[in-house]
């Protein structure tokens, strides 16, 4: 299931890194920025990352699935210190998203941080016009954005 669910990852955000090619166009995204992040191409880079994630969590990760099939999955990262739960990875696969599966798979992690004591939850995006619809889903279950700003200068 590991590859199926790496597989689906990249069918996910393949939409997000093809709008944040806009955003390196006009410089909202640096270009140097994105080309130290992602140095081989961003599929590469997610592919090891999450394997990372999938092989090192499991415990923390939780799957959806549809037909005996994975629609999606989220990883729940609990942080004691700061009462706080992370929803840390999240993917829906293409074919399943605006379904309800990252609904329920955000409510699978609010449960897990809930189970652990925390009194928070906290996930993480970017602010480029790929990620635009993951703000709207976390707003959507009610997350309410703190601003944050990041800052990157050329060496």
């Amino acid at each position: 299931m590991r590859d199926q669910l790496l597989d689906l990852s990249i069918r996910a955000w393949a939409p997000v890194f093809e709008a944040m090619s806009g955003d390196i166009a006009t410089g909202v995204v640096p270009r140097f920025v994105y080309d130290s992040f992602w140095p081989q191409g961003w599929e590469a880079r997610q592919r090891s990352d999450l394997a990372q994630v999938l092989d090192q969590e499991a415990q923390a990760c939780d799957v959806a699935l549809v037909g005996g099939e994975p629609a999606g999955w989220v990883c729940t990262r609990i942080h004691p210190e700061d009462s706080m739960g992370e929803v840390y990875i999240l993917c829906v696969d293409p074919a399943y998203q605006r379904q309800g599966v990252g609904r329920t798979l955000m409510e699978r992690a609010h449960s897990r941080a809930r189970e652990a004591g925390m009194h928070m939850v906290m996930v993480e995006t970017g602010g480029d016009a790929g990620h635009a619809s993951a703000r709207a889903a976390y707003e959507a279950v009610g997350y309410t954005r703190w601003p944050v700003a990041r800052y990157f200068k050329e060496l």
